[in-house]
């Protein structure tokens, strides 16, 4: 329902915060249940506090992969009901220990549940591909009759008029909406901290971030709170949740999957476009989730997408796997654990005769930040900052660092052309990098026996301390060439492996800052958090990105570690 103590109403941003706490807090309290009081300090690896306080079958169930559930949903081995009950009690721990949840939606998620059950039970046959699957959605993605603020105090109080489209085809899909996550303040952090709900903290370890912009998301799927969520990524806002917690997710191309009925400042500008993409704690998740959209057509409802169906082809029937690796985008140099983990999978794949590794050497990686934080903001960030201010709310740490940086310009009209041509022309040097790897040309001259993949970190290191996330570039770069990215897990710090005692010489204040975390905390200050790399593709090579990882999945055996 709209909330009803909001600026517009008169009351300060601190009451305001208040009262979304309150009704966040009621709203866990009013699950069935409701969880005992926890330990007043609890552990920083918050994963071994599920199984002190949830049931053995709440466990099961929770940490049951999509693939898995959807099937005893389908059969009735399990009820719609009792998954859902399951994954209430765990995202309200999950909220308890990271502070993840805007609110949870028991009422709606349980009626919800009930009837697909009751479909089941009458019909002989579930409602959809997604029946009775669970899934978490980032709060600025608009659910009908309840706030939509998107992180801003301002905005408290607006109310989405129906459920965005992308829940409408996972509802009709089957799917059942139970959890609302955290973003931040500017929903442009990758990090997740907004003065209306605090910091939300890597459930792995809780000094870190669990990244950003869908940071709730992150730590909820992490914890195992949820095996689906939904998140938004223009910089790598679903990317660096997934590795910052050791889950699967994906950022396809744009214009791939519906985009409307969410909230943003500087909708409507096309400089750098927007996607919206799974997290899950399976590769199975994601593409069932993106299937599922993209077999609904959703085209014909927003014409801006593009009309083609998900891709069952082979991409490499009869060929090798050829994958590219970058070790260090030139910018700012990747931390040990992340180094050793790469390496651990590339040495694996160069043994295997199916998979061919290269080098990929980084084409003015931090020119393409000059670029894209530049087109960022074409109003110089004005809507944010009237939005922030409107409320009288601080500007949070990272707010100030993205909005305020030296690239961000208020553009004339003349000035947006002039940054859109520099855009486009980047995006086909760098397409002529890649045209470069080929070995022959084709009958119409075209490039052949091309790189398909680049394997990359997600960033300089594993999940940050908190406010520290400054460096972009291992996930904006493909926003600004619109390339598709996959995030998968790969390992977790190990004290006694990345012990290091590197020195280095820092190319530039980004490394210097980088490399200083590394120096000043080490592999115990980062103990336990999820290392995790990226996969990317050329544009609309969304499943051609998917198939590539499953190869390197069964070749290498990924993940090293299992994470609960």
């Amino acid at each position: 329902m709209a909330a009803t103590i909001t600026i517009a109403s008169g009351t300060t941003w601190q009451e305001v915060a208040a009262y979304k706490q309150k009704e966040r807090d009621e709203s866990i309290d009013s699950i069935p249940s409701p969880l005992p009081t926890l330990a007043a300090e609890a552990p920083l690896n918050t994963l071994p506090v599920a199984k002190d306080v949830l049931t053995a079958d709440e466990i099961k169930i929770t940490e049951s992969l999509v693939e898995d559930l959807v099937p005893q949903l389908a059969k009735g081995k399990l009820t719609a009901t009792a998954v859902t009950k399951a994954f209430l009690r765990r995202a309200a721990l999950a909220q308890k220990l990271t502070n993840c949840i805007t609110e949870l939606l028991p009422t709606r998620a349980l009626e919800r549940a009930a009837y697909l059950d009751s479909y089941l039970k009458t019909n002989g046959k579930p409602v959809g591909p997604l029946h009775g699957i669970p899934i978490s959605v980032k709060e600025h993605i608009g659910m009908e009759g309840l706030d939509l603020n998107g992180g801003y105090i301002n905005w408290v109080g607006t109310t989405a008029p129906q459920d965005a489209y992308i829940l409408q085809i996972l509802w009709n899909a089957g799917a059942v909406f139970y959890a609302r996550t955290t973003e931040p303040q500017s929903l442009m952090h990758l990090e997740t901290s907004s003065n209306m709900f605090g910091v939300t903290t890597n459930p792995f370890n809780t000094t870190l971030t669990p990244g950003g912009s869908s940071g709730g998301e992150g730590a909820l799927v992490g914890f195992r709170g949820s095996c689906l969520g939904i998140g938004t990524d223009i910089g790598g806002s679903i990317r660096s949740p997934a590795a910052n917690c050791g889950v699967y997710g994906m950022k396809p191309t744009s214009g791939r999957l519906p985009m409307g009925g969410m909230i943003a400042c500087g909708k409507g500008q096309e400089g750098i476009v927007p996607t919206v993409g799974p997290l899950s704690t399976s590769l199975e998740g994601c593409k069932l989730f993106i299937k599922t959209l993209i077999d609904a057509k959703p085209w014909y409802k927003e014409p801006l997408l593009m009309p083609f169906p998900w891709k069952e082809e082979d991409f490499f029937k009869g060929k090798k796997l050829k994958v590219a690796v970058i070790w260090d985008d030139g910018v700012v140099k990747p931390h040990p654990p992340i180094t050793r983990a790469l390496k651990q999978v590339v040495e694996k794949l160069k043994t295997n005769g199916n998979v061919e590794v290269v080098d990929w050497k980084p084409y003015k990686h931090d020119f393409a930040w000059e670029i894209i934080s530049n087109l960022y903001f074409a109003d110089g960030g004005a809507e944010q900052a009237k939005t922030i201010d409107g409320a009288g709310e601080p500007w949070r740490p990272l707010s100030d660092h993205i909005l305020k940086n030296k690239n961000v310009e208020a553009h004339s009209i003349q000035s947006l052309y002039k940054a859109i041509t520099r855009r486009d022309k980047y995006r086909a040097e760098y397409a002529n990098v890649w045209n470069g790897t080929a070995t022959s040309v084709g009958s119409n001259g075209e490039p052949e026996g091309m790189v398909d993949v680049i394997l990359c970190p997600v960033g300089p290191g594993a999940a940050p301390k908190l406010d520290t996330a400054k460096w972009w570039g291992y996930t904006s770069q493909w926003n600004l060439l619109d390339y598709p990215g996959l995030v998968v897990p790969i390992d977790q710090v190990d004290v006694a492996k990345d012990h290091s005692q590197e020195k280095y010489e820092p190319r530039n204040d980004f490394d210097k800052e980088n490399w200083g975390f590394w120096e000043k905390y080490g592999a115990e200050g980062y103990k336990d958090a999820p290392i995790s790399l990226q996969l990317v593709g050329r544009r609309y090579q969304d499943e051609k990105v998917i198939q590539a990882f499953e190869i390197i999945q069964k070749e290498v055996g990924l993940p090293f570690v299992g994470y609960v």
